[in-house]
């Protein structure tokens, strides 16, 4: 038998001993996973874990001081954050971010513009610009109806709908999400995560994202990686990691456990 056939396949983003210093503090120390392709992979971690720093890295905002980044067997560390989004990776940030005085079409446009490499001009309306193909983005996160509203009118959880489909007009095989629930109720977070999930399995794209909301990340994710003081300490499925003991120890020392927050998101009475 060929062991190639039997193999798994290679993972979408591999991670490998990533560290990043500041001053004397190492923020990110050794740091190592693999992201599967059309997995929902959750970077979680009290404050100062190194989290950012990593996600950071990932994206190219931060360049690494050691270790490697790989998409699709293609070293990310020392590219650009543009360059990066050229090559299939798209992010969204903990404070949405739209152009607040254009309309939901015209950000989604303005993604496309830039994907071509084109130039806008303010003095210059892209109106007609790929629309049907920027509808067709706001139709998959469930904002066409209101193509024509200005961003700055919009309910905080539609402009997050927004920056998705801004995202999302990259075409991404990767899509980075930084705390993508911050400053939403509980309703609109499941809904923007139930999306995204949707997105996952109909685009069969990867997904790595923070989250704090520890209700989200055990309700979506295929999968959990925990950090603490920089180092990695944890992975495995939601599960695993609400039992395991080290990660229990981190978030809620001797006392709490996620047994209640579990059964919450079960939908058992506790």
């Amino acid at each position: 038998m060929n062991p190639a056939a039997t193999s798994s396949p290679a993972p979408l983003l591999r991670v490998s001993q990533l560290g990043k210093s500041f001053g004397g503090v190492k923020a990110v120390d050794s740091v190592h996973f693999d992201l599967a392709r059309g997995e929902l992979l959750a970077l979680i971690g009290p404050n100062g874990a190194g989290k950012s720093t990593t996600f950071n890295m990932v994206n190219g905002q931060l360049r690494a001081d050691s270790g490697s980044i790989q998409l699709d067997g293609v070293e990310l560390v020392g590219r650009k954050p543009r360059e990066i989004w050229h090559m299939g990776v798209g992010r969204t940030f903990q404070i949405a971010e739209t152009f607040a005085s254009l309309t939901v079409i015209e950000n989604v446009q303005m993604a496309l513009l830039s994907q071509d490499d084109k130039l806008f001009s303010p003095w210059r309306r892209a109106a007609h610009y790929r629309r049907d193909e920027a509808m067709a983005v706001l139709e998959q996160v469930g904002m066409s109806a209101q193509a024509e509203r200005s961003c700055n009118v919009l309910a905080y959880g539609d402009v997050k709908r927004v920056e998705l489909a801004i995202a999302m007009a990259n075409k991404p095989k990767l899509l980075l999400m930084d705390e993508p629930t911050a400053g939403m109720a509980p309703k609109e977070r499941k809904e923007l995560m139930a999306l995204t999930k949707q997105l996952v399995l109909e685009r069969g794209m990867s997904v790595l994202f923070t989250e704090h909301s520890m209700d989200v990340v055990f309700a979506y994710a295929d999968r959990l990686i925990v950090l603490a003081r920089g180092r990695l300490i944890a992975e495995g499925a939601p599960l695993e990691i609400r039992d395991h003991p080290k990660v229990q120890e981190v978030y809620f020392g001797s006392g709490k456990t996620f047994e209640k927050l579990h059964a919450e998101v079960a939908g058992e009475k506790v």
